[in-house]
């Protein structure tokens, strides 16, 4: 008869440790990212950026963070209180539980489902409902119209992503995120799948809320968007969630199409670096471009933002989708296997 601390405890103080050893650095990186942001934007714009708190700015994350959590959250009177608070609670918690299926190297996730692709692809198109509740328990018309431009522009891009991640799943054969990642130990599907590779980057970008597509909280139209209403340590989960959504979504751009964990080689000394190491240096390299874009692009239009989606992105992702079937099936030829 299994024990009452072999059967049920122990396993549970595992998975606990499995777990915060996931969130802690996790949630580190989400910090560094912002200081990340703010020196790169820096210095594409000749300025110094943080380098007031610690060495070199180091320790301005936790300053940051310090300030969210001793304000005072300001509730405005006409919100609908409990949703109001709920919003940026779900909206982060969807960004950390997406992670148990991301593996960090070989044998290294949390949860190695064979659904993995349609976990996370259903967590994060759950994470619109975090902003369309904001917009609505605000009780402010600039929140809701910020709202409104998210949801449209979430479910929009899906789409293409959905169809852009069946031609990968069609290359494997697997929704299993380790298979999809050892599939391309020979050749990564960023090659042979590269106009599908840019498409998926520019998606992530609007899917995020990321410039160029940041029509949700346009600072010019809709003040702050969704968002408006927000304060404090409420305020500082919608930031969590938006940069834990970027690094999540690099991590998943890097699964699908740089190899993960992968080296660029199999030889030496690239072999000699650990995999997680690999799988961190993509997901840096992903979001400097998240950050360069900032720096660089105008915002577009909503109109623009929307025919892009729909009458670009869409059709051509559908189309690479039927090419590569057919590619398959006339000449069995898989990316993965060239």
């Amino acid at each position: 008869m299994v024990s009452f601390w072999d059967g049920y405890l122990w396993p549970g103080i595992v998975i606990v440790a499995q777990c915060v050893a996931l969130i802690v650095p996790l949630l580190i990186a989400v910090a560094y990212v912002t200081l990340f942001e703010r020196k790169v934007m820096a210095a594409m714009m000749l300025r110094r950026g943080p380098n007031v708190v610690g060495a070199f700015g180091l320790l301005q994350p936790f300053a940051d963070g310090l300030k969210f959590l001793v304000k005072e959250t300001v509730i405005p009177a006409g919100a609908n209180k409990v949703v109001f608070l709920i919003a940026p609670m779900l909206t982060f918690v969807l960004a950390m539980i997406a992670w148990a299926v991301i593996p960090v190297s070989a044998g290294v996730v949390l949860s190695d489902i064979n659904v993995g692709v349609l976990y996370l692809f259903a967590i994060s198109s759950l994470g619109v409902y975090g902003i369309i509740m904001a917009g609505w328990a605000s009780n402010s018309r600039y929140a809701f119209l910020g709202a409104l431009r998210s949801s449209a522009q979430m479910v929009s891009y899906e789409v293409s992503m959905g169809f852009i991640i069946i031609t990968v799943l069609l290359c494997v054969g697997s929704l299993n995120m380790s298979k999809i990642v050892e599939a391309q130990r020979d050749l990564w599907f960023a090659i042979p799948l590269f106009p599908m590779f840019v498409i998926f980057f520019i998606s992530t970008l609007a899917e995020t809320n990321r410039h160029p597509f940041d029509l949700p909280e346009a600072e010019s139209e809709l003040v702050a968007g969704y968002q408006i209403e927000y304060s404090a340590f409420a305020f500082a989960l919608f930031m969590l969630g938006e940069y834990a959504n970027m690094i999540l979504m690099s991590a998943f751009t890097a699964i699908l199409f740089l190899g993960g964990w992968l080296p660029p080689l199999d030889i030496a000394p690239f072999n000699w670096i650990p995999g997680f190491v690999w799988f961190a240096i993509k997901i840096a390299l992903l979001l400097f471009v998240f950050v360069w874009v900032r720096a660089t692009l105008p915002r577009y239009r909503y109109d623009q933002l929307m025919r892009i989606g729909w009458k670009f992105f869409l059709p051509l992702s559908l189309l690479w989708v039927v090419l590569t079937a057919g590619a398959i099936v006339a000449f069995g030829w898989y990316p993965s296997k060239a």
